[in-house]
């Protein structure tokens, strides 16, 4: 697994991908692969010489009821455990935005804010050959 604690992919949001895209990829040469997120619509896999270096969706359920919410980067930190990290949340002063959420071919995903209402997600990756 990648080193617990340590952040381990950034994705955009924004209601508008292909304005975004057409930015970020005249910006650093980056490429674009759509893949179908189902009922979230579009993810878009942003890429650098073939290898997957960002990710960008569009606003969730949870954007959508904090309406002034502008597109924004969201950081991933990697856990062990995501029910006994999210679990620990609130005990710790933080509030728990999005609740465990299992992505098929990624892993377990939570949306948290700190004490101070800065959000940012926790990922259990799904383990794979090079990281069980």
């Amino acid at each position: 697994m990648e080193e617990k604690g340590t952040i381990i992919w950034n994705e955009l949001v924004t209601a508008d991908q292909k304005k975004a895209g057409d930015f970020y990829s005249g910006l650093l040469g980056w490429t674009r692969k759509e893949v179908d997120a189902g009922p979230l619509g579009t993810y878009t896999l942003f890429q650098k010489d073939g290898k997957d270096v960002a990710g960008m969706m569009n606003p969730t359920a949870t954007d959508y009821e904090q309406a002034s919410k502008p597109p924004r980067w969201n950081a991933y930190i990697a856990v062990d455990n995501i029910d006994e990290v999210t679990a620990r949340v609130t005990e710790l002063g933080g509030r728990v935005l999005e609740l465990v959420n299992d992505v098929p071919g990624t892993g377990k995903i939570s949306m948290i804010a700190d004490p101070t209402g800065a959000m940012i997600l926790l990922m259990q990756p799904e383990p794979t050959p090079e990281n069980p």
